[in-house]
C-alpha cells in the first residue's frame, strides 16, 4: 500500500496521545516510516539532570513499530508484546523514531524502532509483535 505523507500524519495522529507527543510524519516508505517527536518539558523525569523519561521513549518504539505496519494497513493495530532497550539518556530536544516492519504476518507481526536525537545518537531501540489479523 502506497501513502501519502498527508494520510501517515493523520492516521498516526487520530489519537489525542499522539498529538500530545507533537509527532510529524517524515517519511514513510514499503514498511517503513520515520516520525519526529517534538521535545515537552512534561517528557522530563530527572530536573536536575533533565533527560527524557524512559516510558516516553519505550511509548516512541511501540508507536514507530506500530505504525510501520500500520501504514500498510491503513489502521492502527495492538501490540502484543515488546521489549525496549535503552542506550543513553534522551536529553531535551526532538526525538527522530525510525519504524520498520521485520517479519509481516496474518496473524501477528514483528515490526522495529530506533530513536534517536537530533545528533544521530541512539536513545533507545525494540521491537514488538503485534496483532495484523484482519478486525471482525
Amino acid at each position: 500500500m502506497t501513502i501519502s505523507l498527508e494520510e501517515a500524519q493523520a492516521l498516526v495522529t487520530r489519537a489525542p496521545y499522539h498529538k500530545w507527543l507533537g509527532l510529524k510524519v517524515e517519511a514513510v516508505g514499503q514498511g517503513e516510516i520515520t516520525i519526529r517527536a517534538t521535545w515537552r518539558e512534561e517528557w522530563v523525569v530527572n530536573p536536575d539532570r533533565r533527560y527524557t523519561h524512559g516510558g516516553i521513549l519505550a511509548a516512541l518504539v511501540d508507536l514507530a513499530a506500530d505504525w510501520a505496519l500500520g501504514i500498510e494497513l491503513g489502521r492502527g493495530i495492538p501490540t502484543v508484546d515488546m521489549r525496549v532497550d535503552y542506550h543513553r539518556a534522551a536529553m531535551p530536544g526532538d526525538l527522530i523514531c525510525k519504524g520498520k516492519v521485520v517479519r509481516q504476518g496474518g496473524m501477528v507481526s514483528v515490526a522495529e524502532a530506533a530513536i534517536y536525537d537530533l545528533d544521530g545518537k541512539l536513545c533507545a531501540s525494540g521491537r514488538g509483535t503485534y496483532l495484523t489479523a484482519p478486525p471482525k
